[in-house]
């Protein structure tokens, strides 16, 4: 049996994930929880939980635009959380038929960026992006697609964490001309996944 559409959320980190979302995901429970999760009341919980947006890249095979969508996620701290299979595997087949090979590599979610030597040493420990939410989200059944959004060859500046804050730096403004163009085509990516893989799991 399907879960009812209600109990059924998609949180993002950001509004231009959150945008992106509701423009091909009409309709569906979309929660704005913010970096770290810090919009979310302490202990909100959800019921089916989709973990939807950009990820930093570990692995410099992995290029911007590599969709993630894991078996597991930890937190830096060594938590596990074990991906739901059935919803895991609906956003995988959404992937593919949008033309898109996923990856099951394990995310991590770090309390801070993930940049430098950090991206090496976690890779070599077999996972392919970092976010900053999924891991820490409450809930029974997690999912989780990610889009690549920065990788070892493309470094974002932890300024980014404040972007309002970013933007007002000279040192910026070359990656947000970047950021400008990547990063709504990723958000973009991760959400018509989410998407298709609501419309399969309503069927």
């Amino acid at each position: 049996m399907d879960t009812p559409p209600d109990d059924i959320a998609v949180l993002v980190a950001t509004s231009l994930e959150a945008r992106a979302v509701r423009r091909h995901a009409r309709g569906a429970r979309v929660v704005d929880a913010g970096i770290a999760l810090a919009k979310l009341r302490r202990g909100e919980s959800f019921g089916v939980a989709i973990s939807c947006g950009l990820a930093g890249g570990l692995d410099e095979d992995h290029p911007t635009g590599t969709v993630l969508i894991p078996d597991s996620a930890r937190t830096s701290q060594g938590t596990w959380r074990t991906c739901d299979v059935e919803w895991t595997a609906r956003l995988r087949d959404a992937a593919r038929r949008l033309g898109y090979a996923p990856l099951a590599a394990p995310l991590l979610t770090s309390d801070t960026l993930v940049t430098g030597n950090a991206r090496r040493d976690w890779a070599r420990k077999g996972f392919a992006g970092a976010d900053m939410e999924t891991a820490l989200i409450v809930t029974n059944r997690l999912a989780a697609v990610r889009v690549i959004l920065d990788t070892p060859r493309t470094e974002l500046s932890p300024d980014w964490l404040n972007p309002a804050r970013a933007l007002l730096l000279p040192r910026n403004w070359r990656q947000a001309t970047w950021l400008a163009r990547e990063g709504p085509r990723c958000a973009d990516v991760a959400a018509r996944i989410v998407a298709l893989a609501l419309d399969m799991g309503s069927g």
